[in-house]
């Protein structure tokens, strides 16, 4: 059974979320206060937090950057409707997905889903044996067996949604991946016009990785189609040989 921490001040809230998501096969156990939720998240190990942005004591941003400096455990933030700002500062800070308010219990249990099993399993698109061996480009390494990503032999800590997205454009480097395709194999729903969150997370997976080592854009953008992750000139030379 998952185990689940809501952490929001709304005790109605909570109460209703606990009613519906037991049934469906989750522990859930809240925390009222930023403060006190932190305290309860770094204290006990659970499979995913709900951490609404608005808290007492701590807001919700606190509480994630917090979390984010000593644990990778899936976050799902709660935002107001129509806050944008929020979503992407929280995408940003490693949040793994939002949900706005008010929103549906349904959605709700299906987002927790989705990021779970982005979370424990090998990304969609390694269904095969070759797919789920080691793949190398340049100097980034990545291996779906341990989930450890290293760029130039130094590990680099990336959130499961980032090391799947890494696994799906190196897997394709030198190709554009499509936008949509990214959306539907990591985030596991069909894109919407306006959710920037892949690129949010994309961007985040850019900083970590930094540019090549000769300087250029590891990954980069193409306008209105998708990413391509760019393969060093060695690479690029060998493939013309």
């Amino acid at each position: 059974m998952n185990r689940i921490l809501i952490i929001d001040d709304d005790l109605e809230l909570c109460d209703l979320l606990t009613k519906y998501l037991e049934p469906e096969g989750f522990k859930v156990e809240s925390a009222h206060g930023g403060r006190t939720g932190l305290e309860y998240a770094l204290r006990e190990a659970f499979d995913l937090i709900v951490l609404d942005v608005m808290l007492p004591e701590m807001s919700g941003f606190d509480v994630l950057h917090q979390i984010r400096r000593e644990s990778t455990t899936p976050i799902l933030m709660l935002t107001a409707r129509g806050d944008h700002v929020d979503r992407i500062v929280g995408l940003e800070m490693g949040a793994d997905d939002y949900l706005p308010k008010p929103f549906n219990s349904r959605e709700l249990a299906a987002r927790i889903r989705a990021i779970l099993r982005r979370a424990r399993q090998p990304s969609e698109v390694a269904t095969t044996d070759v797919l789920c061996r080691p793949v190398a480009v340049g100097d980034v390494e990545l291996d779906p067996g341990t989930r450890v990503v290293r760029r130039d032999r130094e590990r680099i800590d990336l959130t499961a949604l980032e090391f799947n997205l890494l696994e799906i454009l190196l897997r394709e480097a030198g190709s554009v991946v499509a936008r949509e395709k990214l959306v539907k194999l990591v985030l596991s729903r069909d894109p919407t016009p306006y959710d920037r969150s892949i690129d949010v997370h994309m961007s985040n997976l850019r900083k970590k990785l930094g540019n090549q080592y000769d300087g250029t854009e590891r990954i980069k953008t193409v306008r209105g189609v998708g990413y391509i992750y760019t393969l060093p000139v060695q690479e690029i030379g060998a493939k013309d040989e």
